[in-house]
């Protein structure tokens, strides 16, 4: 996907507050959300995103540590789809 289909997918959700089902071209889909970080308008400029995967969302939710995030390419993202409210 590019980051334009991406970012505006992100728009119409909350950060940290709903998660999605990401999928991907070479890799199994998993659950988490999107962070908005101090890096988000960098990243976002050349397709990278920060991801919260669900084995770290309530760690991520108590803390509010941006380093349990992974960053993946928006090129190998394939559906965005939103699951479930968290929260």
């Amino acid at each position: 996907m590019t980051n334009t289909q991406i970012d505006s997918f992100i728009q119409k959700i909350e950060f940290d507050r709903q998660a999605v089902k990401v999928s991907f071209k070479s890799r199994d889909p998993f659950i988490g959300f999107f962070v908005n970080t101090r890096d988000y308008d960098d990243l976002k400029g050349k397709n990278f995103w920060r991801i919260i995967s669900q084995s770290n969302i309530k760690n991520y939710l108590s803390s509010g540590d941006a380093n349990l995030s992974r960053i993946f390419s928006g090129f190998e993202i394939t559906k965005l789809k939103v699951v479930e409210s968290i929260g």
